[in-house]
């Protein structure tokens, strides 16, 4: 296949859903939008995932020293998340190498460096590998080109992801850098034509921020007609938001975030051991109302999983509810 069939396959395919259900736009980065994306393969018609591209740590953070590219660590995430069936390509993009010069890189990001390469293109290149691994979704990213992430805290601008998100304080401002960065026109298209908008849990502000202030972003959520639904984080997270509340965690969306629309909080109310390094996330639902936001709640944690996280048949079946009201 030539690279300019490919946009006419991925359009037919679908990539593998029947399209009976409704259409979904994911946003986030990082583990929790791969959480989330797991759930949400089980009632989809039509699946989009959106991923932040201001991620400087790890694998993805040397790539992007020596490479005039987004990020591929978290989208790499969102693809393996779609990919249904075990394969040996996905194992390839899975792999991490252990020894040598590459340690610590895996080889999924490597991959998605010489497509972009390649394409020149990176939502181009991002289709490529969701082709190879039959994902049953696409992956976009928020921008077509590295963001760098900065923030003020508590009155002190803070450079880089990474730093941003281990900086004690609170966080005032998030800024993505450069301010003329290219949004990618299909981002926008796909959350204004969608049946629902989902925001990730996740990092609050270094993966969720991060991608609704990438351009287009905010804009397109404020005029979709699309239900709008945010899965709460199970825990706080240290340092980035240590010590906030439920309501604070909705005050920065609008805020800090940029999203004016309001929707639906999508809440757990199971039980589950909390670690003592966070605290649980609640909200009370007349202060939800306050912000202009309803709230829905069920039993939505994985209790076999080392650390707190959203359980993907629960969160999926929780989803679906919400699509079908």
């Amino acid at each position: 296949m030539t690279l300019p069939d490919l946009e006419a396959q991925v359009e037919q395919q679908l990539l593998g859903l029947d399209g009976s259900g409704p259409s979904v736009v994911a946003i986030g980065g990082g583990h929790g939008l791969a959480q989330l994306l797991h759930a949400v393969r089980d009632y989809a018609g039509r699946i989009t995932a959106i991923v932040n591209v201001a991620d400087d740590g790890g694998s993805s953070g040397r790539l992007i020293q020596d490479l005039p590219m987004p990020p591929p660590g978290d989208v790499r995430r969102a693809l393996l998340a779609l990919t249904p069936e075990p394969s040996v390509v996905a194992e390839l993009f899975a792999y991490r190498f252990d020894e040598s010069d590459v340690a610590g890189h895996s080889l999924g990001n490597l991959l998605l460096a010489a497509l972009a390469d390649i394409t020149d293109d990176f939502p181009r290149a991002l289709d490529v590998a969701g082709d190879l691994l039959r994902c049953v979704g696409r992956v976009l990213p928020a921008s077509s080109q590295r963001l760098r992430l900065e923030a003020i805290v508590d009155g002190e601008r803070v450079r880089g992801q990474v730093a941003v998100a281990t900086a004690p304080g609170t966080i005032e401002q998030i800024d993505l850098l450069p301010t003329d960065a290219p949004g990618v026109p299909a981002a926008a298209a796909a959350i204004r034509a969608a049946d629902q908008v989902l925001l990730a849990p996740g990092s609050l502000y270094t993966s969720l921020i991060a991608a609704l202030r990438a351009p287009g972003i905010a804009e397109a959520i404020d005029t979709t007609t699309a239900d709008l639904v945010w899965v709460m984080n199970l825990v706080t997270q240290e340092h980035e938001t240590a010590g906030m509340s439920g309501l604070d965690h909705v005050g920065a969306l609008s805020q800090v975030g940029g999203v004016r629309r309001t929707g639906t909080i999508l809440l757990n109310d199971g039980p589950f051991e909390v670690p003592e390094v966070v605290d649980p996330i609640t909200i009370d639902v007349i202060e939800a109302m306050e912000w202009g936001w309803s709230l829905c709640s069920a039993d939505l944690v994985d209790r076999e999983a080392s650390w707190p996280q959203h359980h993907p048949i629960r969160l999926g079946r929780a989803l679906s509810d919400l699509a079908e009201d």
